[in-house]
């Protein structure tokens, strides 16, 4: 009985792994088959060091993406063509996003005449947190309200789970940069000065 009794357990293990290794694998299929991932060029490679861009030549359109800004607002990704834009995904639960963001509205405050968009993507958050969250920052550029983390989805690969993170689009709409960590503001600086001196001759032939 004792050997039975072995035998039927190590057999009702090896069920159960073959069972979870068969989830883990459709869930990965299920994620990457979506029709937005599909409609994306983007597919990232890795992130890029801070204060540094993506070789002209080497960057990737950005997908389309739309959502409901905190306001109510609706909003599509692709009233941001011709400009410059630093998306940043974070969340009033996020202890660094308390020191980056701050120092992001500083940047916005001296930029936002010269052709560059900021845009905020809250994630799993609560409406009335993250507004009082941007009302205590003196937040003055706009961020998506984005729960389920439905943005990040749509840039193929990117880790939406890394909290903050920033993405970095030049004015042909392509990805230039992809932070995953807290940018400092003289990084953030360095980084756009880099974007607004290029010019259509920049741009792959």
């Amino acid at each position: 009985m004792p050997d039975l009794a072995r035998r039927s357990t190590s057999m009702l293990c090896a069920i159960a792994v073959a069972l979870l290794l068969l989830g883990c694998s459709s869930g990965g299929e299920r994620s990457g088959s979506g029709s937005t991932s599909d409609a994306a060029t983007f597919d990232f490679a890795g992130n890029t060091p801070l204060g540094e861009l993506v070789p002209v030549e080497e960057r990737q359109a950005a997908p389309a993406f739309g959502g409901e800004l905190l306001d109510g607002t609706a909003f599509e990704s692709a009233s941001l063509a011709g400009d410059i834009t630093v998306l940043n995904f974070w969340g009033s639960w996020c202890a660094p996003c308390r020191v980056e963001t701050p120092e992001f509205q500083s940047v916005h405050a001296d930029v936002a005449d010269l052709g560059v968009r900021f845009l905020g993507v809250d994630v799993k958050d609560q409406r009335q947190l993250a507004q009082a969250f941007v009302d205590a920052n003196g937040v003055g550029y706009p961020s998506l309200f984005d729960p389920r983390g439905e943005v990040a989805l749509a840039f193929r690969g990117f880790p939406a789970n890394v909290v903050p993170s920033t993405i970095l689009l030049d004015r042909a709409g392509r990805v230039a940069a992809v932070y995953v960590a807290v940018v400092p503001e003289a990084d953030l600086r360095r980084a756009l000065d880099q974007l607004l001196a290029e010019t259509p001759e920049d741009a792959p032939r």
